[in-house]
Formats: structure tokens, C-alpha cells, sequence
């Protein structure tokens, strides 16, 4: 064998904790790298996901005001794309939805006529809120299904 062959073979016997461990920061930079391909890729399919989105409440009944039990956030299932809907959820500023009680339609519980307790289903608010949302993400559903609150 001339030099050159002995020193190929010699390099190629070299193993060790050294080449052990650039093999693993090679594979763990590989497989960072093709979870953010993969993760980009899904973004720009249809996504489902829940967000809890802000709500404000206006126009009560005259002479009436609202107690505090409404909830200050919703829960929206929306489907939309990955990008607007990755864009909603880290937008830490949004405009709240507002729930305009001269538009919806609230209904009294039945058998308490003295108090002043209504209901409010949200799945027929679905439309005003898809219309309020400035996203291509369209809402399917909002939880709680049903709101309970009471006017003094």
C-alpha cells in the first residue's frame, strides 16, 4: 500500500465521541429544517382552529343596564387559511367583536317574569360575526352556545 491509501483508510477508521457528536448536530439541523418545511406547508392549506377572541356588549334596553356576567371572551371555531389564521392568534391587539343588543335577538327564561333574566343563542350571531371580522377566516361555531344574563 502506497501512503496515500494508508492515509484515506486511517481517516475513515477515525471514529469517536468528536465525530459522534458533529453527526448529531448535522441530524438535529436536518430535522429543525424539515419540521419548518412541513410547518409552512400546512400553513398554506385549510386549517380548523379555536381562538378566543374579545367581545364588547352595547346598546342595552333603555333604562336598563347589563349585569357583569357575560363572558369578555368568546371561544370562535374558525377555518381559513394557515397564514390568516397563525396571523389571528398571535395578533396580541385585536379589535373586539361587538354584540349589539338592538340587533340580536334575546329571549326571557321562562317562569322568572319578576326578574329580568334573558338568553342570547350565539349561533345566530355567527353571520354579524363573520362580518365583523376583517379575515379571510370564516367562523362555524362560538361557544358558549348560549349566553345567560340578566338586566337591572
Amino acid at each position: 500500500m502506497t501512503k496515500k491509501d494508508l492515509t484515506r483508510t486511517e481517516g475513515h477508521q477515525k471514529k469517536g465521541p468528536a465525530t459522534l457528536k458533529e453527526n448529531i448536530i448535522v441530524f438535529a439541523f436536518f430535522l429543525f429544517l424539515s419540521f419548518v418545511f412541513w410547518y409552512l406547508n400546512s400553513l398554506g392549506k385549510d386549517l380548523e382552529a379555536d381562538i378566543k377572541y374579545p367581545v364588547t356588549y352595547i346598546n342595552p334596553p333603555k333604562n336598563k343596564t347589563l349585569d357583569d356576567g357575560l363572558p369578555s371572551r368568546l371561544n370562535l371555531y374558525m377555518k381559513g387559511p394557515g397564514y390568516s389564521m397563525l396571523q389571528l392568534k398571535l395578533s396580541g391587539k385585536r379589535s373586539p367583536i361587538v354584540v349589539d343588543f338592538s340587533k340580536v335577538i334575546y329571549k326571557p327564561l321562562s317562569g322568572n317574569e319578576s326578574v329580568s333574566s334573558y338568553y342570547l343563542v350565539t349561533s345566530g350571531m355567527i353571520s354579524d360575526l363573520n362580518s365583523q371580522l376583517k379575515s379571510p377566516c370564516k367562523i362555524s361555531g362560538v361557544k358558549p352556545d348560549t349566553l345567560f344574563f340578566t338586566f337591572n
